[in-house]
């Protein structure tokens, strides 16, 4: 844990009781501040009672006494409308941050030169978060690894000199975070992504920008027009940035070929890292997170031999196109967290010959978006409440089967990929859809699919 000292003696109200919202309790407790928690549900409330937090309906407080309002990540600060702990707390003049800024403000009291990773972008910031971690570690780096993915940042063991913090930032905790200065601030990429909570596109992508522009040192992923615009505004500070592309349209930085890495300055390309073989990288969204860990481990002062040591033995993520098992020549591939098109476009771009396990709860879209891999789709196990629109999408293009579950069509994706003749059949779990039809959430979906490919192998 990171005990919280900047706010010792003072008193501070917390919203949101989830895993964050009570690791910033303990965190601010631990650091001598009076804590003030509350929740709109009541189950929340308890737990937070039963861990000795002192609980008061903030609606009921005396706003002049207290010091800040720290905001749970998945609480409204703007959009669709502000919570009413947020009106609160502007009425009252309070400042309104999050968990992130907390450990922003300690770090910069305690060890302000102690190595600061933050890792943003709409698709592939958990891999990357994960990946840079990985290979710090492997380099024999003191390293806490959480945020966003998993552990919320005050569990994590407080900055300290020769420790690297290596944190994933959703939008929601970049705005919540002020006094943000990474040592390095990766931004991936910008897609269309929580929009309800925004407001508009551009409120997005200038949340997600905040990164690279606070960081002492920017990777940008400048495959989309919010990447290049991010790069071109620090590029005329003068900011030092490292760019990164899929399309090698580039003049410095990296790029990526389909299985290669390259640095680039001027008309000179060198070959720094060869991820074929790498299953837990395969694919060229991949290829973006694990160029973005390249230049970020770099600019860390990591050689290139230390990084490539990492990437080697990097084993994946789970659920994000985790390889489970083998029978035979066929590959299990679990890809529960691809939970939209946009997301299972990059796995099915990443085989040839596809067994394909997809539905759940729909999205807005359905798989329309995702003609252009039908080719590589031998046949598709539909299940879940977006069965039959796929089976519509799908109908005289790919052949299908009306699955209904998981269990069922994993069983048959088995059997037919392993009739099938090609040298590297996959059967693959990448749904296109929400879970929350038949599963909990996408982990317990994954969970099952890799304990049905157990039974099998």
């Amino acid at each position: 844990m990171t005990p919280v000292t900047v706010f010792a003696g003072k008193t501070v109200a917390v919203f949101g009781l989830g895993g964050s919202g009570l690791a910033s309790c303990r965190a601010l407790v631990a650091g001598g501040a009076n804590v003030i928690a509350f929740d709109d549900n009541e189950k929340s409330i308890a737990a937070a009672k039963a861990a000795g937090f002192n609980t008061q309906d903030l609606r009921q407080a005396d706003w002049t006494k207290i010091g800040a309002l720290v905001l749970a990540p998945g609480v409204p600060l703007t959009h669709p409308k502000p919570h009413w702990s947020v009106d609160l707390a502007k009425a009252a003049s309070v400042e309104i941050i999050g968990d992130v800024e907390l450990f922003c403000r300690e770090r910069a009291k305690v060890a302000p030169d102690t190595p600061f990773v933050a890792i943003t972008g709409t698709n592939g910031k958990s891999t990357t978060t994960a990946l840079i971690a990985h290979i710090l570690k492997s380099a024999g780096r003191d390293v806490q690894v959480g945020g966003n993915l998993g552990t919320a940042i005050l569990a994590l063991e407080p900055p300290k000199a020769g420790r690297t913090h290596v944190v994933e930032m959703s939008s929601y905790q970049i705005e919540l975070t002020p006094s943000l200065h990474p040592t390095v601030g990766v931004m991936l990429n910008v897609t269309p992504d929580h929009l309800d909570r925004h407001g508009t596109m551009g409120h997005y992508a200038e949340l997600k920008e905040e990164v690279p522009q606070r960081a002492a040192h920017a990777v940008i992923g400048v495959d989309d027009d919010y990447g290049r615009g991010m790069a071109r505004r620090l590029e005329e500070k003068k900011h030092s940035l490292t760019p990164i592309s899929t399309t090698g349209l580039i003049a410095q930085g990296y790029v990526a070929g389909s299985t290669h890495l390259y640095r680039v300055k001027g008309k000179e390309a060198e070959e720094v890292a060869d991820l074929d073989g790498i299953g837990s990288l395969r694919g060229l969204h991949n290829a973006q997170n694990a160029m973005a860990a390249f230049a970020a481990c770099a600019a860390l002062g990591l050689s290139d031999a230390e990084i490539n040591s990492g990437l080697r033995s990097f084993p994946g993520l789970a659920h994000r196109m985790e390889e489970v098992g083998r029978k035979g020549h066929v590959l299990f591939v679990n890809d529960s967290k691809a939970t939209n098109a946009e997301s299972t476009a990059r796995a099915l771009g990443s085989f040839e010959t596809i067994y394909w396990i997809a539905g759940g709860k729909p999205k807005e879209g359905g798989i329309v978006p995702l003609a252009e891999f039908f080719s590589r789709i031998r046949k598709a196990y539909l299940i879940g409440e977006a069965a039959q629109d796929f089976a519509k999408t799908l109908d005289g293009k790919v052949a299908y089967e009306m699955s209904g579950t998981l269990d069922k069509a994993t069983a048959s994706a088995a059997r037919d990929a392993a009739a099938d003749s090609s040298p590297a059949p996959v059967v693959l779990l990448s749904p296109a859809c929400a879970s929350f039809d038949q599963f909990q959430n996408f982990e317990k979906r994954g969970d099952a699919f890799r304990d049905l490919v157990k039974g099998l192998v």
